[in-house]
């Protein structure tokens, strides 16, 4: 087994009492009190998340542009400096290599944050893409750490240690300023549905940053949180998870994502004819998501069945939500199937799948 990773905030996580995990081969804090107190406080006040594990790449040139319209499936042409762009990333069948955010800094100067267990992946796959076109790919994922405060607190907590106008940052829009002293870019982003930024910062000043945050926030609230509640709390606002909703056989199409795959943004893209003939033919599958009314949570790769008791697809995302106080997820099924009746089995019990169009809970993010 080869050695996990580490973010520069390993020893202030087991300080702080986290309970530490593999995670895409990475030591990563799983939860500190418990997942379930952890999404309250994200939802009620805010939480402090590690990411620092996610991948970093700096796009430039004179093609950057171009290049990186080729790459993925949404309209980089329409970024401004201090834009942010969610996109997903296909191979030529429709399939998604990964789903990543773009960046742009200023003509020819993008920025991409990508998925952690992806980094290697991702990179062979945007050096071998950029063959024919002036661009320069740096991998920059050991010089950066990222912190996360989200929840309806969030931009309070973060102003009050900055002197950048967050009020002027809308929702997918970025400034460059000092955090506590830190110099960060300052993103108004996040994986849970409500307000919050996440802060791209040097490694080195990963601690100083943490312990600013938590001694700013601990008066209203801010509590750290670890990689389960950020599932459950993604889950809850219906973000996709790549390996789950989105995966090399499963197309943005499928998984719902229509709204980020631009087929006539005037720009050819990897993926587009597979995408234009799913778009014309319909899918055959389709990714939901569901409740049940029920605590026991329905696991990842279990069975999903129609009314006659035939298997129409599976399971790929399950948890309890604290909110609901029910078990909810997502579920990959036959598009015919989508409109009838849908259970699964809990032990020798059939439970009904309650579709639902996410998000599962009202959620307080900056418009």
């Amino acid at each position: 087994m080869s050695e996990l990773q580490h973010t520069p905030l390993r020893e202030f996580h087991a300080a702080n009492g986290a309970r530490l995990v593999d995670f895409a081969g990475w030591e990563m804090p799983v939860q500190y009190r418990s997942i379930l107190e952890e999404h309250k406080a994200v939802r009620r006040a805010a939480g402090l998340f590690d990411v620092s594990h996610m991948g970093e790449v700096d796009v430039r040139g004179a093609q950057a542009e171009a290049f990186l319209n080729n790459l993925v499936t949404n309209d980089v042409a329409k970024l401004y400096p201090g834009r942010v762009l969610y996109s997903p990333m296909c191979y030529a069948n429709g399939g998604v290599v990964d789903d990543l955010l773009v960046y742009m800094r200023g003509p020819d100067d993008y920025f991409l944050c990508i998925n952690a267990g992806n980094i290697a992946k991702d990179l062979a796959w945007i050096h071998e893409q950029a063959a024919g076109f002036d661009v320069t790919i740096t991998d920059r994922s050991a010089d950066y750490a990222l912190l996360a405060v989200q929840g309806p607190l969030a931009a309070p907590i973060v102003q009050s240690l900055t002197g950048a106008k967050l009020g002027l940052v809308n929702y997918y829009h970025f400034v460059e300023g000092t955090v506590a002293g830190v110099n960060c870019l300052i993103s108004r982003t996040g994986y849970t549905g409500e307000d919050g930024f996440e802060l791209y910062h040097a490694a080195g000043d990963a601690e100083t940053l943490a312990k600013a945050l938590m001694a700013a926030g601990q008066s209203q609230g801010l509590e750290l949180a670890g990689l389960g509640a950020r599932d459950s709390l993604r889950l809850e606002a219906g973000y996709p998870l790549y390996g789950h909703e989105i995966t090399a056989d499963i197309s943005p199409l499928t998984a719902g994502l229509g709204w980020t795959v631009k087929l006539a943004k005037g720009a050819d893209f990897i993926g587009r004819d597979a995408l234009l003939t799913e778009k014309e033919n319909g899918s055959t599958q389709s990714v939901v998501f569901f409740k049940t009314g029920d605590r026991r949570i329905v696991r990842p790769d279990s069975a999903v069945f129609n009314a006659a008791g035939e298997i129409v697809g599976k399971v790929v995302s399950g948890t309890l939500s604290p909110i609901l106080n029910e078990a909810i997820g997502s579920a990959l099924v036959s598009k015919s199937a989508a409109e009838s009746l849908l259970q699964v089995d809990i032990r020798g019990t059939k439970i009904n799948l309650q579709l639902v169009k996410p998000p599962f809970v009202e959620l307080k993010k900056s418009s």
